[in-house]
């Protein structure tokens, strides 16, 4: 807590002399942007004088000691008004209401820290992190199983229950690649968990942003050849197959899934729009 005042202290002090500065410099350049101006037209005034001066005493309207005088005079001005600086700074008060404000904020925001934050207390480690989640009789984010399942896997790899409820919380966890990580695991012991084929698949299929490539086409094949009545592989197998114009292989792999819906079900009604749809 110590080192974050100092730290805030020093950030407040530095962005005050910045702001301090920054003003300095804009008005420094504005007048002598002014101040350029007027030289400008001061001299402009006093060449002129010095001409109408010359054309007088050309003509004869003005005797010699008259025009030296009078022309001496018009170049004193002209010099006075190319070396006299007008200096514009910033008053003593106008530097207390920015340091002012600035230190204001920066107690503000300590305040609120002390208030909400939790003050002298250290970043705890992951591993600590995931201890209390292990230890939560709270309900847990999906993030938080998988990160809990994530460390049991480790200590116990060869636990398929483990491994599976680890991809099921990675895959609701939104971290699909993960999950088909953790159900290729399961599938390298229990290479005949039809289940597991099929949640794979859907792995995969979430990772492809619902495309149906061809490995996850496989692990739906591997599902159904285990189990026909894994009903999520069949919907995914169809669905391949009518992106690709199969409209009959479609058909086959639809059939007993509408066939399991009830007549009243709104997907079984979708399925056969779809067909009808495609094969028109």
């Amino acid at each position: 807590m110590a080192i974050f005042s100092i730290l805030c202290a020093l950030a407040t002090a530095l962005a005050a002399l910045m702001v301090l500065a920054g003003a300095r410099r804009g008005a420094d350049a504005g007048q002598g942007l002014r101040q350029g101006e007027a030289g400008a037209e001061s001299a402009d005034a006093a060449a002129r004088e010095l001409d109408e001066l010359d054309r007088l005493k050309a003509r004869g309207l003005l005797a010699e000691d008259a025009w030296a005088s009078a022309r001496a005079e018009a170049g004193r001005r002209l010099l006075a008004t190319a070396v006299a600086p007008v200096v514009l700074r910033n008053g003593r008060r106008d530097r207390q209401w920015v340091l002012g404000g600035l230190t204001v904020t920066a107690v503000g925001v300590l305040a609120l820290y002390g208030l909400f934050g939790k003050p002298g207390m250290g970043d705890q480690a992951y591993e600590t992190r995931v201890e209390d989640w292990a230890e939560s009789t709270e309900p847990l984010e999906p993030a938080q199983v998988a990160a809990v399942l994530t460390r049991e896997a480790a200590l116990r790899p060869q636990e398929p229950g483990i491994l599976t409820m680890l991809g099921a919380a990675r895959f609701q966890a939104g971290d699909p690649i993960g999950a088909a990580s953790a159900f290729r695991r399961v599938l390298a012991i229990r290479p005949d968990d039809a289940q597991s084929w099929a949640r794979l698949g859907e792995s995969l299929v979430r990772s492809q942003d619902g495309v149906v490539g061809a490995d996850a086409e496989a692990a739906f094949h591997e599902a159904v050849k285990r189990d026909p009545d894994q009903l999520g592989a069949l919907f995914f197998l169809g669905d391949a197959a009518l992106a690709r114009g199969d409209v009959a292989e479609a058909r086959r792999q639809w059939t007993p899934l509408m066939a399991a819906l009830d007549p009243t079900d709104p997907r079984r009604a979708e399925l056969e729009q779809r067909l009808a749809g495609a094969g028109q």
